[in-house]
């Protein structure tokens, strides 16, 4: 199957001229959702890490079952005040505005391999402030991995220091 046909392209949203690129025509095929799973799967195992922490919302979607299929942790990165307890906190530019993330401080052990997973690397903001608050409590990042990649934003080039995988570019 062609996963590019189970990505829906919406314009003008979440503003006139971005293109979104919806996953939710992949999440609904059972077949396409599993075909996602495992290629990211496989993109993965040269990568040794024992949690993968993502960010709110559509990076649980995929990372919580990519955690569960490999046997590592899942840690979210979450929208502020959506976390009990102490956390930590990143403020982070979108391409169409501004956004937080916040993070257990607990979440991370010192010198625990972290692999960063998201549905998307668009301009590399929301990743690099998921970046910052695992290396914040002493994590290593070992790479970031994404469903889709928006080529034309450069994301990569704030995240340069990492290697990074993505199933389908744009």
């Amino acid at each position: 199957m062609n996963l590019y046909d189970k990505i829906r392209d919406i314009p003008d949203f979440p503003r006139p001229g971005i293109i979104f690129r919806d996953i939710t025509p992949l999440l609904q095929d059972p077949t396409a959702l599993k075909q996602a799973v495992d290629a990211l799967i496989v993109e993965l195992e040269p990568y040794d890490f024992d949690v993968i922490v993502a960010p709110e919302a559509r990076g649980f979607i995929l990372g919580a079952p990519l955690a569960y299929a490999l046997g590592k942790g899942f840690v979210p990165a979450r929208k502020p005040g959506k976390l009990p307890g102490q956390t930590r906190k990143v403020t982070y530019e979108l391409e169409y505005g501004f956004d937080s993330l916040e993070m257990h401080t607990d979440a991370i052990l010192p010198g625990q391999k972290v692999l960063i997973f998201d549905d998307l690397l668009a301009t590399g903001g929301t990743i690099l402030s998921t970046i910052k608050l695992v290396e914040e409590g002493g994590g290593e990042v070992v790479a970031a991995a994404f469903l889709i990649e928006l080529l034309d934003l450069n994301g990569r080039d704030l995240l340069k220091k990492y290697p990074v995988l993505s199933l389908l570019q744009y």
